[in-house]
């Protein structure tokens, strides 16, 4: 399947954006992982069999990007999460409450909800993304889940 990449590029674009964001929790090395992804895409002048097989591997090569940066020894975290959150705008103060539970989850629980959640990927496609079993997947959701209750009962116990 042969692609136009401008085209690819608007239809993707958030959802790369939003795994940048899910690891590096700020926007520039959220944008960064973009154009990373996108430049990689460009330069492998890959054929791919479906739209399918397009998305899973911009998404894989997203998390590859994260992953790599996030190793790499000149990464520091430029913003602390509560700074960045307060630039936010909300329209209801329990969706900046659950936006900084999730976010303040550790990584492993946070991908697995975010993919979940936020963009609709099965337990199954979660798996095969992350290069593990559908039943780690489900755990990691179960426990992640169980770990965002507890974190927002304790903000609105506090209420």
């Amino acid at each position: 399947m042969r692609f136009d990449i401008d085209e690819i590029f608007e239809r993707y674009k958030d959802h790369i954006f939003a795994i940048g964001f899910n690891y590096f929790k700020n926007s520039i090395d959220a944008d960064d992982v973009v154009q990373e992804v996108f430049y990689k895409l460009y330069k492998s002048n890959k054929d791919f069999e479906s739209e399918d097989h397009l998305r899973n591997w911009l998404i894989r090569v997203a998390i590859n990007e994260c992953k790599r940066v996030t190793l790499s020894s000149w990464f520091k975290k430029k913003e602390p999460l509560e700074d960045y959150a307060k630039t936010l705008v909300w329209n209801d103060p329990e969706e900046s409450e659950v936006f900084l539970a999730v976010m303040n989850l550790p990584k492993k629980y946070r991908t697995v909800i975010h993919l979940y959640y936020y963009e609709n990927y099965s337990i199954k496609e979660i798996a095969g993304l992350l290069g593990m079993s559908s039943t780690a997947v489900s755990t990691q959701l179960l426990r992640g889940r169980k770990k965002l209750k507890e974190k927002l009962l304790e903000v609105w116990k506090d209420e």
